[in-house]
């Protein structure tokens, strides 16, 4: 039997930033991330076979998946979830977990000073929540929330740094409201990354911390539009 760590599959699909990676414990083996807009689900699955065959890897070969729960777009999360649940079922396959916002603020996690990690909830709002490193002692501090950027300003106190898809309006508002106390990252070192959902996700799986396949669900923070129905037809002559 090996004792390599296992193979992870991370899925982040949570904004129109989507990522796959792979890993074996805290070692990423292969990440991709690209601006997927609104076709995550046309764009997924090709991008994980892409990951894994390009590294010599098949969908067999994973051993746990990891998925970014949101907040985030409602039709990136539904395809998401959907995706990471049908392969935990189909291969037998331990899951875990993390919020996007928790991925993003990750990134920063040797940073001495809160992390805010935000980013666009629509209506005028953001999305956002603060974490606390470093990775040893990693917890989340104020959980995920949607406010108006004027209402997070008023909740800063202290340097923090500020990370993730931050719209700009808003970057602008914190900056002007914290002044030197806002420490702002490279826009590159913003953007969220899947091999990051992967370390997280093995920490979880080290520690046990397994999500319920049955029970997983998308952190939307805001009741999701209904599902589009389909239009009813017209009884055929077998239900006349």
């Amino acid at each position: 039997m090996s004792d390599q760590p296992p193979l992870m599959l991370a899925i982040d699909t949570s904004t129109r930033m989507a990522g796959v990676a792979i890993a074996r414990g805290d070692v990423v083996v292969a990440e991709y991330t690209w601006l997927a807009g609104q076709h995550h689900t046309e764009q997924l699955l090709p991008a994980v076979d892409t990951v894994l065959k390009g590294n010599g890897f098949l969908l067999s070969d994973v051993q746990a998946v990891a998925v970014a729960t949101g907040p985030g777009s409602f039709n990136g999360l539904r395809v998401g979830l959907a995706t990471v649940k049908s392969l935990a079922v189909a291969l037998g396959l331990p899951i875990v977990s993390a919020t996007s916002l928790e991925v993003e603020a990750y990134a920063h996690a040797v940073a001495p000073w809160p992390i805010c990690a935000i980013h666009d909830a629509g209506r005028k709002e953001v999305a956002w929540a603060i974490y606390r490193g470093p990775a040893a002692e990693w917890r989340c501090t104020v959980q995920p929330q949607i406010t108006s950027p004027e209402a997070l300003a008023a909740r800063l106190r202290g340097r923090t740094l500020l990370c993730g898809e931050i719209p700009e309006g808003c970057l602008v508002l914190l900056q002007g409201a914290l002044g030197p106390r806002a420490i702002i990252p490279s826009l590159a070192a913003r953007v969220r990354r899947p091999g990051l959902l992967a370390e997280l996700g093995y920490r979880r799986l080290q520690a046990g911390l397994l999500d319920d396949v049955n029970a997983l669900q998308p952190l939307y923070l805001r009741r999701p539009p209904p599902v589009p129905q389909p239009r009813s037809q017209e009884p055929s002559l077998l239900e006349a």
